[in-house]
């Protein structure tokens, strides 16, 4: 009997994949842990969520950071996901050189209706292990903000975050880095 192992790719192997034409140009993947992943069709009401989301956030942060949807950005020598908004420090290049690394990541957002298990339980691990201080679940199955901060690790060496925080459609909630602005949820959550 012989044990198969599936092949892990590199975000370089990745890319070079990318360029040699792999994938079509409508595609929704992102690598993940070496895997290369198949992203959840999105649902309307992750749809509503996602414009609404990016509206208030273009309205509130402006030019004092960098805001991106549906994005690379590169959390270790494997893992290249494409979450549904990142909030980013300003660079000068507006990252041509290289995608947001988690020090670059003020902010990091997932959306999710059908892919809130995977968001949960095998993203939440791979951010918090990377060193992502801030991270969003815009939770559509529950209608409520899950709000992720303050990464730490055990001395088992397993990752987690040590706060976490419910917000309610009818409330809102401050940015992290940017405790003057605040997100009405009111307006982001759709129905």
């Amino acid at each position: 009997m012989s044990l198969t192992t599936a092949k892990r790719f590199t975000v370089a192997e990745y890319h070079r994949l990318a360029e040699l034409g792999f994938f079509e140009e409508n595609d929704r993947v992102e690598l993940i842990k070496g895997e290369i992943m198949q992203m959840e069709a999105k649902g309307t009401p992750h749809s509503v969520c996602e414009t609404r989301l990016e509206r208030e956030l273009y309205k509130l942060v402006g030019d004092r950071a960098t805001l991106r949807g549906q994005q690379p950005i590169t959390l270790s020598n494997n893992s290249e996901p494409e979450p549904d908004r990142v909030i980013a420090k300003n660079r000068d290049d507006d990252y041509l050189a290289n995608h947001p690394s988690p020090s670059d990541i003020l902010l990091l957002i997932e959306i999710a209706d059908s892919s809130l298990k995977y968001d949960q339980e095998e993203k939440l691990p791979i951010y918090v292990k990377a060193g992502i201080s801030d991270y969003w679940i815009f939770n559509l199955v529950d209608n409520y903000l899950e709000c992720y901060s303050e990464p730490y690790q055990s001395l088992q060496v397993k990752f987690g975050y040590r706060r976490k925080l419910i917000y309610l459609p009818n409330e809102s909630v401050n940015l992290p880095f940017f405790p003057d602005l605040v997100v009405d949820l009111f307006k982001v959550f759709p129905g």
